[in-house]
């Protein structure tokens, strides 16, 4: 999971004022039900310390925009300071009913388990004439380009008199669905490089998506996927293709995470260190609040481990304005610089670090074997 969405709520100081509620429900009673809620989020918000404008701010924005967001999402999450609503966002997940509070950092580690993001993806449309190309996140569908091999009309299946003349014509039409598979492997290099897309979706006509992998250099031939249905044509039916996508994008997660769970149980006890030619691959894991908060701070985790279970998530640590002003103690806080050390959840406080220093962030499902206590990293090497 990418947490970079979360840095506008790092550029200003607190605290917070943090609303997670279910927006899923559309029985009859629901504008009554939506009142209702919103009177209970201002009462527990002021009740926890809220100042007034920052309530006022939140429930403007919930009444303003009921209907619309209610329909889109299966919950709701916003997060208020200062008399102003910084990020309002959908979630995947409902986070049950309404959970309000008001603390020095906002309220973010939820979001590992309700926001339901999967990899982006590169997805690519591919016939003889060419292909559409789009981008696929966490914020939706965006059209990227198309690019033609000027494939001649009707696509290459008019018939031909069966003459000397028809090699030729093969040997053109050939030409023709080549080079088109060029083009589209060259866009595609050349998108990719520009993507944060984590995988690569090809569908269309069979021969031509093979035709344009094979032509992908390996690291980004080991990205792709082919998935069997899926057509440019007009009128094709999108459903069991959409369904594909969402099982490809669901496995790549799921392969994702097995592999960086491996890394960390294998890095179990050792420090980071050099484990490839180049020095860059990660090696060596921390386990446990004091040694996850010393990777974060010093800027060695590549990936942040949050487990579903375990107490250390609850655990209270100590910050400062600064994402990697963390301490497990106070003391050690105030040797960071920090005068007024204030505390936090140990999984908000390393979310804040992992956001602004773009660290992954993986959900650990409960049932899967992770990291003791629930926190855990897997390290990045800094060394020559």
């Amino acid at each position: 999971m990418d947490v970079g969405f979360l840095k506008p709520l790092f550029d200003r100081p607190g605290p917070w004022a943090c609303v997670y509620m279910d927006t899923s429900r559309t029985t009859e009673d629901a504008p009554r039900r939506r009142k209702l809620r919103e009177r209970y989020v201002a009462d527990q918000l002021t009740g926890q310390g809220a100042d007034a404008a920052t309530c006022e701010a939140l429930i403007g924005r919930l009444a303003g925009e009921r209907e619309r967001v209610g329909r889109r999402s299966a919950g709701r999450a916003l997060f208020a300071a200062d008399g102003a609503v910084v990020l309002d966002m959908p979630l995947a997940v409902s986070p049950g009913d309404v959970a309000t509070s008001w603390t020095s950092l906002p309220r973010v580690a939820p979001l590992a388990a309700l926001r339901g993001e999967w990899p982006s993806c590169l997805l690519a449309h591919v016939d003889r004439a060419g292909a559409d190309l789009e981008l696929r996140d966490a914020a939706g569908t965006h059209p990227v380009c198309h690019t033609s091999g000027g494939a001649p009309q009707g696509r290459g299946h008019r018939s031909v008199p069966a003459d000397r003349y028809e090699w030729h014509y093969r040997n053109r039409m050939e030409n023709t669905w080549d080079h088109a598979a060029d083009q589209v492997a060259e866009e595609l290099i050349h998108r990719w490089s520009d993507s944060p897309a984590q995988l690569l979706i090809l569908t269309g006509d069979p021969r031509e998506r093979r035709a344009v992998r094979d032509r992908l250099p390996e690291p980004l031939r080991e990205r792709a996927v082919e998935v069997q249905r899926g057509s440019r044509a007009a009128g094709s039916s999108r459903e069991l293709l959409e369904a594909e996508i969402d099982h490809a994008r669901a496995e790549h997660a799921r392969a994702h995470l097995e592999s960086v769970l491996d890394a960390f149980r294998a890095g179990r006890g050792r420090p980071g260190g050099p484990s490839g030619h180049d020095g860059s691959a990660p090696s060596g894991a921390a386990e446990g609040v004091p040694a996850v908060v010393e990777a974060m701070r010093s800027h060695q985790a590549a990936t942040l481990l949050l487990g579903q279970a375990g107490g250390d998530m609850r655990h209270e640590v100590w910050v400062g304005p600064a994402a990697d002003q963390v301490a497990v103690q106070r003391a050690q806080a105030r040797a960071l610089g920090v005068s007024t050390p204030e505390p936090a959840r140990a999984d908000d406080a390393l979310m804040r670090s992992a956001a602004v220093a773009d660290t992954e962030v993986l959900l650990v499902p409960e049932g899967v074997a992770g990291p003791a206590g629930g926190l855990g990293a897997v390290l990045r090497w800094h060394g020559a």
